[in-house]
């Protein structure tokens, strides 16, 4: 029942050894209208506004040097964002909520911070392993307990952000599949509990997004 049950999720839809399912990555695009680009619109200058937003909440934590880098986590939460609508839609396959695709966006992001940080500020980087004010004996504990963290965020973030989009889909899938086994008398009570259970759903999907994008920033701003 699990097996069956989680394999909506598997990578299924190949032709020759092509997993098309993957492609969804990029289905984004083709959903932006040509004349958003030409014409500003009101979904352009709202858009515009959400970036706008982000990108000075992002430069505030990295600070006034450093507004690339702003620019790059903003271009995360715009792609991570378009990937978690598209899970969604009907028939469509969710990438975020994969652990190859979650753990391919945290891993290289973490793992350049880290040596940037080691090859530039060395002693920075040995002096925030022991915060300040810890006694003289706590020091060693501190520093491995410092380290770890330090390693294991990779993980909690490629696993926060697959975990919270899997759980969603596997309620709603579940639900969706009680339809045929229910009276029609509580069809219409499934129906109001689906939509509301999409509603969340969309709330969840912009906030992983967000939090995905501020640990990121918050990550990158340790290092200098």
């Amino acid at each position: 029942m699990m097996t069956s049950l989680f394999s909506i999720f598997e990578p299924s839809s190949s032709i020759f050894t092509l997993n098309l399912n993957w492609t969804s990555t990029i289905l984004g695009l083709f959903f932006v209208p040509i004349l958003y680009w030409i014409s500003p619109s009101r979904w352009t200058l709202t858009w515009s506004k959400i970036i706008h937003m982000l990108h000075l909440e992002f430069k505030t934590i990295l600070g006034p040097s450093n507004i690339g880098i702003s620019l790059m986590f903003v271009s995360l939460f715009s792609f991570i964002l378009f990937n978690n609508f598209l899970g969604l839609l009907p028939y469509v396959f969710t990438s975020s909520s994969h652990l190859t695709m979650t753990l391919s966006l945290a891993l290289p992001l973490w793992l350049s911070f880290i040596l940037f940080g080691w090859i530039n500020y060395s002693q920075h980087m040995f002096a925030h392993l022991v915060p300040q004010g810890t006694p003289s004996i706590l020091m060693p504990f501190m520093v491995l307990i410092e380290t770890i963290s330090n390693i294991i965020r990779p993980g909690t973030l490629a696993i926060r952000l697959a975990a919270n989009m899997i759980a969603g889909h596997l309620l709603l899938t579940l639900l969706g599949n009680m339809g045929p086994m229910m009276s029609p008398k509580l069809i219409p009570l499934l129906i109001i509990s689906q939509i509301l259970l999409l509603l969340l759903e969309s709330a969840v999907a912009v906030i992983q997004s967000y939090v995905f994008a501020i640990l990121s920033t918050l990550y990158a701003s340790e290092v200098n």
